[in-house]
């Protein structure tokens, strides 16, 4: 396999949330701690950054142009590249002890985001469906529904390639979760456990055996196959529909984030990671913690879905 080769000079804090986008030929991705939507053309390198007036969770491409972005506090719309933000939703959580975490379009265009609580000692993060479109009955109001809950951290959503199955993980409890999802009636059945992962080892110190890490963000291939990042696990995990373990990638960062796959035959596989808060010993050892880094696949991945509305 090809070596990991870094997409930009200037490292996240926090990446996440990358996404290619097909129509422009451009890698869109957030660096939540630092308020700054990112992108990038691959090929040339020239980065560009959009500052936000609070911490960006997660972004999604909107079908006709912009992005939906997901806030501290709600989401919004803009119509293009450093544009106004107009308001979709505001919700009611804490803002002092919880923000938008993990989130993108389902299949049939609805926004979907998850909550993270910072304070970490309560499983109070939720998962939310928001759907913008016109024709969803409410008056032009968007339809918020909750999809799942008792989590801290909302983490790893993706589909199966033909929508039948919905992927959310808790990263704190280092677990995968998986439902059978029917889009047209956005109903979720037969949650069951996709992956239990051990748990960190009292005393364990970063770069020590014994720790595998915990699911952080996802994407799922054109096979079906779901690629997870482990954060403070080094690596990436490829798991068949069934949940077999079919490849570890090694990653050069101790905190990959997210996976996605990009470029024009989507055989590129892209992945943001943290440096934020980090051990000096950590970030000296692997210096291209916190950047986007590219690696050459042999399966596609999915395209990304956008937002209708």
């Amino acid at each position: 396999m090809n070596s990991w080769t870094a997409v930009v000079e200037v490292p996240d804090q926090l990446g996440e949330s990358p996404f290619w986008h097909p129509d422009e030929g451009l890698l869109y991705w957030v660096d939540i701690p630092a308020l700054q939507i990112r992108r990038v053309d691959p090929g040339i390198g020239e980065l560009q950054s959009w500052a936000m007036p609070s911490e960006p969770g997660c972004i999604a491409p909107l079908r006709g142009g912009g992005l939906v972005v997901a806030l501290r506090d709600g989401v919004y719309r803009a119509h293009g590249w450093g544009g106004p933000l107009s308001l979709v939703a505001r919700f009611s959580h804490d803002l002092a002890t919880t923000r938008f975490n993990d989130g993108k379009a389902d299949p049939l265009g609805r926004f979907w985001a998850g909550t993270m609580y910072e304070p970490r000692d309560a499983r109070k993060a939720e998962l939310y469906s928001i759907d913008l479109r016109e024709s969803n009955g409410q008056g032009g109001e968007p339809l918020i529904e909750v999809k799942a809950h008792n989590a801290v951290i909302a983490n790893g959503l993706a589909w199966s390639p033909d929508g039948s199955t919905v992927y959310w993980s808790d990263t704190p409890h280092h677990v995968i979760h998986a439902w059978d999802w029917d889009g047209p009636s956005n109903a979720m059945s037969r949650h069951r456990v996709f992956q239990q992962f051990p748990g960190k080892p009292a005393g364990w110190r970063p770069g020590e055996p014994g720790y595998g890490g915990r699911p952080d963000g996802a994407a799922v291939d054109a096979q079906g196959n779901y690629w997870v990042a482990m954060f403070e696990g080094q690596r990436l995990l490829k798991f068949s529909p069934a949940g077999e373990l079919l490849q570890e990638v090694p990653v050069p960062a101790r905190c990959p984030t997210m996976p996605c796959f990009g470029g024009p035959d989507l055989k590129t596989l892209y992945v943001t990671s943290a440096r934020h808060h980090r051990p000096a010993e950590e970030l000296e050892a692997l210096p291209l913690s916190g950047r986007l880094m590219a690696l050459r696949v042999d399966v596609p991945g999915l395209p990304v879905n956008f937002v209708s509305g």
